[in-house]
């Protein structure tokens, strides 16, 4: 069974690669995940499907970037840092961090903060 560090390098490939077909295999069934938006309070999604149907929607959206900027595991838990680019400019873009859980070899936690101010939110794929 692939370990934290295996499933996290795998997660994060696939929304630089625009690759969403790299994500089934790496949601959990009872998969719980909070997203940045809308703010403050961000969105949550319970279960395999709606967080996965979440993900697949952002890492197909080729307008926007991903760059992780640190990613530290420490057993089942992992904490990436990124930034995510959402036009040409460059102050087109925010930075925040996800805490993630793996059991079993499944992401079955993802919470997502990020420095967005209210009134700037930033659209994101699945509200496209």
């Amino acid at each position: 069974m692939p370990d934290t560090s295996e499933i996290i390098r795998r997660f994060n490939d696939a929304f630089v690669r625009h690759d969403p077909d790299q994500l089934d295999g790496l949601v959990g069934e009872g998969c719980v995940m909070e997203a940045i938006q809308p703010a403050p309070e961000g969105a949550r999604y319970e279960g395999r499907a709606d967080c996965l149907a979440f993900w697949r929607a952002l890492a197909a959206d080729r307008t926007t970037q991903f760059e992780d900027e640190e990613i530290a595991v420490a057993g089942d838990r992992a904490t990436i840092r990124w930034r995510y680019r959402y036009g040409a400019g460059a102050g087109d873009y925010v930075r925040g961090v996800n805490l993630m859980r793996v059991r079993d070899g499944k992401i079955v936690e993802a919470l997502g903060y990020s420095k967005t101010p209210g009134e700037a939110a930033v659209p994101l794929a699945a509200d496209s």
